[in-house]
């Protein structure tokens, strides 16, 4: 295994919001991330607007929230920065029906993952800037933690760098949104995009929530009450996630019981052998060569049925009824 060097971090001495001030920013998109950063970035200081459909429902909260909303075609006309954060998979669609037309020479894409560029689903023109500014934390934290004078870590990419100024925009606008306070990384759209789409679906989301449903599933097949699966499989995750990013992974070890620590070093190597190292290896070959990419765009373009289906799938499984009893229990 080869690793690249340790990148820089840059902090809030590291970026000047004068690359910001004056401009315009066109904010594409009100969800999570769109009302975070859009709110951050007028508590700095900026100028901002809002770009959505003419029937979307967030057009009232953005108004609420005292923004300037217009329909996506004219929010890029008169922004000078339009930043993306409608869902990925709409990327496509939203450029070529809004965006494409009323990009002029000199404007800067702003992206908040690297997956349209990357995988070619947008395809900007060569004469304006294209950067990314990947905040580490759903909206709503984000923005808690900017009011708590705090920040979350992002990654930051340039990938057309046609004023010169890409970089210095870039974590102009990280600052702006409070996330050079933890720290920004330098990185490629690439790497942003093949190591996100890799870390959710085999590690974070995908892999860890069929271990935790698979470990509840094999507790209580053995005769221990939901609850109690729960509590043992799932409840104390947070604990063991807040120790490795307090201390590691050694560390997490030398807090827990010997007996747990001696028991993990020889289980954990069974229930992830060599045939899932070959998955995840596998995984990542088809994130890599486009393939779950094309997978994705055909079912959002057919109906998203697949998608549905697995959703409500998950969403009937006992541990989320369990899960709701013990919260219920705790509040």
């Amino acid at each position: 295994m080869t690793n690249k060097p340790t990148l820089k971090i840059y902090k809030d001495r590291d970026a000047d919001l004068k690359h910001l001030r004056g401009i315009p920013i066109a904010i594409i998109g009100y969800g999570s991330q769109g009302r975070a950063q859009a709110l951050n970035l007028r508590d700095s200081g900026l100028q901002i607007i809002i770009g959505l459909p003419k029937k979307s429902n967030s057009i009232k909260t953005a108004r609420k929230d005292g923004f300037e909303v217009y329909p996506s075609d004219e929010a890029v006309k008169l922004g000078e920065i339009i930043s993306v954060l409608a869902p990925d998979h709409q990327h496509k669609k939203i450029y070529n029906e809004h965006m494409k037309k009323n990009l002029s020479a000199g404007k800067t894409l702003l992206f908040a993952c690297g997956f349209s560029i990357h995988f070619r689903l947008v395809l900007p023109p060569k004469d304006v800037d294209v950067i990314m500014v990947a905040p580490h934390a759903p909206g709503e934290m984000m923005r808690k933690f900017f009011l708590e004078k705090k920040g979350v870590p992002c990654f930051f990419a340039v990938q057309q760098n046609y004023s010169g100024k890409g970089k210095k925009k870039a974590l102009a606008y990280a600052k702006a949104i409070g996330c050079t306070k933890a720290g920004a990384i330098q990185t490629t759209f690439r790497d942003e995009a093949i190591g996100d789409l890799f870390g959710e679906q085999a590690v974070l989301c995908g892999g860890l929530t069929e271990l935790l449903k698979v470990g509840f599933e094999v507790l209580v097949e053995s005769g221990l009450s939901p609850e109690n699966a729960y509590l043992e499989c799932v409840h104390q995750l947070d604990f063991i996630v807040d120790t490795i990013k307090s201390h590691g992974i050694a560390g997490m070890f030398d807090r827990i019981s010997k007996t747990a620590e001696y028991g993990s070093y020889q289980a954990g190597k069974r229930v992830i052998d060599d045939r899932v190292r070959k998955e995840m290896e596998k995984i990542l070959k088809e994130i890599e060569d486009g393939s779950f990419v094309k997978t994705w765009m055909k079912e959002c373009e057919t109906g998203m049925k697949n998608y549905l289906k697995m959703k409500r799938m998950t969403s009937k499984h006992p541990i989320e009824r369990t899960s709701k009893r013990i919260r219920d229990l705790m509040k």
